[in-house]
């Protein structure tokens, strides 16, 4: 079969999950076409040899904290020759192609393109958990505009595709009308995750999205001994008990792989990636983003770790002394037996487009 694959190009979360599942795919001898814009481009480039580069939206950050008016103007700006742009790629590159079925994670053009031919599509992200399932009062206090915001967006996203397969470490009820075509599965890992060794050592695991954060370093330094290991800011440097690195693929792994605990945003991918290790976590979302807000709020729901909206020093302490009791409900209360469920929806999905099912 031949599938089109989108990956939306914000940060590279969707980009080193979505390069497993294309990986399974081409495992299973379906030949994949990417299209994919921005940093992931020239990942996944490295990977597969048919990959068709798009202009993407960027989220501005300051502060910290996602810029809503900055992103929202300079997105606007851009829309008109973006999308002139990768219309020229596609029926350049992808109209020969004339692909079977088309996935998208949560990347509008490939979605698009199967709309405009047709093609039946099929969602694999994190997002779509937002607006397809039901979430308690205590996820969605003091950011009901956010949230309802959020929404909307997702809906209007990737309507009407024939099946939604969601990423999570959390399981909130699906929404009846949803249930039909949605399936929850655990977070996507990376083969180097899987095969890691995890033990407790003595550091403590930092990334930061943005390196908007100046504080980030004089906070960690003022509000706890030991060692910190710290990523994101995009250089090296050692700053009292911070350990400052640049990103090295197999230096983080073996980092997080090591640490006693691990102190991040809200993203996904790095969630899913230390809870598979056991390693608590003290979240920290990036502002005005409801997603990670949701994520870091299920962490502390379900006994995982501890959030607040600004890394908090009497919180640090309180989650640092408490590390080792949020470690053993990690262990206890989150399971997955690697990327199996997802394989095994993403491919029935597929074998029911081939047999003209859907």
């Amino acid at each position: 079969m031949k599938i089109l694959y989108g990956v939306v190009g914000e940060g590279m979360g969707h980009a080193t999950r979505s390069k497993v599942t294309i990986e399974h795919l081409i495992a299973c001898g379906h030949s994949v076409k990417v299209v994919v814009s921005g940093r992931a481009h020239d990942f996944l480039k490295k990977s597969f040899p048919d990959v068709v580069e798009l202009r993407g939206l960027e989220i501005k950050y300051l502060d910290g904290a996602m810029d809503r008016d900055a992103t929202l103007a300079k997105n606007f700006l851009a829309a008109p020759q973006m999308l002139l742009e990768n219309m020229s790629s596609y029926y350049e590159d992808v109209k020969a192609y004339a692909p079977d079925a088309v996935i998208s994670d949560f990347e509008s053009f490939a979605y698009l393109y199967a709309q405009r031919h047709r093609i039946p599509c099929l969602s694999v992200d994190n997002q779509q958990i937002i607006s397809r399932c039901r979430h308690d009062e205590d996820i969605l206090e003091g950011h009901g505009v956010d949230f309802q915001t959020t929404k909307a967006f997702i809906k209007l996203k990737l309507p009407g595709c024939i099946h939604y397969v969601i990423t999570t470490f959390f399981y909130p009820p699906i929404k009846e009308k949803y249930a039909h075509n949605t399936t929850l599965v655990p977070p996507i890992l990376r083969d180097s995750i899987l095969k890691a060794k995890p033990i407790e050592g003595e550091h403590v695991l930092v990334y930061q999205t943005s390196t908007s954060d100046s504080k980030l370093l004089e906070v960690l330094n003022a509000a706890a001994p030991g060692k910190f290991v710290v990523y994101g800011l995009r250089r090296d440097e050692v700053r009292g008990n911070c350990v400052v690195k640049n990103f090295s693929e197999q230096g983080f792994i073996d980092d997080l792989a090591n640490a006693r605990a691990v102190i991040a945003n809200g993203g996904l991918s790095l969630i899913g990636e230390a809870l598979y290790l056991g390693k608590p976590i003290y979240s920290i979302p990036v502002r005005h983003q409801f997603e990670q807000v949701m994520n870091a709020r299920y962490i502390t729901k379900l006994g995982y770790g501890m959030t607040s909206e600004t890394i908090e020093p009497d919180v640090l302490g309180a989650f640092l002394r408490d590390a080792s009791h949020f470690a053993r409900r990690v262990r206890a209360g989150h399971s997955q037996d690697g990327n199996t469920k997802l394989f095994e929806v993403v491919d029935g999905v597929l074998a029911q487009i081939a047999s003209g099912a859907t």
